[in-house]
């Protein structure tokens, strides 16, 4: 895999969005093999000026062939000008099977070149209703961190950034290296695409003891776990531990318990010579039926393409 990473600077570029892109694609880690080599570039001037009135030098290249990945770090919602330098050459990088991670209103300038179209496709709440209204040739997906099409990611609102980008780095680095990049960013190692972008604020009730509750959950992933139990042992109502799980989580708890057990059986395949059948049973799927389907609608692949590509 081409691990070369081109983050794309442009006059009045989102220093927060930027950020999130260099802390997860250019930040030195000597501890993982092959890491990514990544450069902040411009197609069209060395000198930008950032939002803030904050100036920064970068490269420029003549092209984006080098590379095997493009982050586009927001975009001006408003502006249908684009040089025709970066639209002729995100159009060629993607056209030759380039990937691009489009972060926050980033979607604006992928929809602009027309290469969104008729692909699922999220942005910031707030855009929502412009973007919908200027491209409505792209289906739009409200309430979701990110999406992945065709080798296009979008993100959510600002923070989304980082789920999305630790998504890319599990796909190219696995689980393991995955959780290991989001312990040191202090974020949760996996907040699946099709959670809300935010919810209200309520009163968190029982809180050690709910806690408690999904530290017994992690450690009984093998056996039959009954969301009725769990509520029971957190010492709350199915209605009122229901609720405050997708308050404290953002999901159901049979979302969470799938999710715990799919990065459970993505261990054991990175580190176990193991069978499928077996590892399903050790994480709770019961048969492997069951975790190759889970596994091609989280992940999009097989138990054995994933062993495949990850096995350590």
């Amino acid at each position: 895999m081409n691990r070369k990473v081109a983050i794309l600077a442009y006059p009045q570029i989102s220093m927060f969005e930027l950020g999130c892109a260099l802390e997860l694609f250019a930040l030195k880690r000597p501890e993982f093999k092959d890491w990514y080599q990544t450069s902040v570039v411009s197609l069209t001037s060395t000198k930008l000026q950032t939002i803030a009135k904050i100036k920064m030098e970068v490269e420029v290249v003549k092209s984006l062939k080098a590379y095997g990945t493009l982050i586009i770090p927001g975009w001006n919602t408003q502006s249908k000008n684009i040089d025709p330098k970066i639209a002729s050459s995100i159009k060629e990088f993607y056209s030759r099977g380039g990937r691009i991670v489009s972060l926050c209103s980033g979607a604006f300038l992928l929809a602009e070149l027309g290469l969104l179209d008729g692909k699922k496709v999220t942005t910031h709440w707030h855009y929502s209703e412009l973007f919908q209204q200027q491209y409505p040739q792209v289906k739009y997906v409200d309430n979701v961190l990110y999406t992945f099409t065709d080798n296009i990611g979008c993100s959510a609102g600002s923070a989304a950034a980082l789920d999305l980008g630790l998504e890319v780095i599990r796909q190219d680095y696995g689980a393991e290296i995955g959780n290991q990049v989001a312990k040191r960013l202090v974020v949760a190692p996996h907040r699946q695409g099709g959670q809300a972008q935010f919810v209200d604020t309520r009163p968190v009730i029982n809180q050690q003891r709910f806690a408690a509750t999904l530290d017994w959950a992690i450690q009984h992933l093998d056996e039959k776990i009954e969301i009725d139990d769990l509520s029971k042992k957190a010492l709350m109502t199915r209605r009122t531990f229901d609720r405050q799980f997708r308050a404290t989580l953002n999901q159901s708890p049979k979302q969470w318990l799938t999710q715990q057990r799919l990065q459970k059986a993505q261990k054991f395949l990175e580190y176990e010579n193991l069978s499928v059948e077996r590892i399903s049973e050790m994480s709770g799927f019961e048969n492997a039926m069951n975790l190759r389907h889970y596994f091609r609608k989280y992940l999009g692949i097989t138990p054995t393409q994933y062993k495949q590509q990850f096995k350590l």
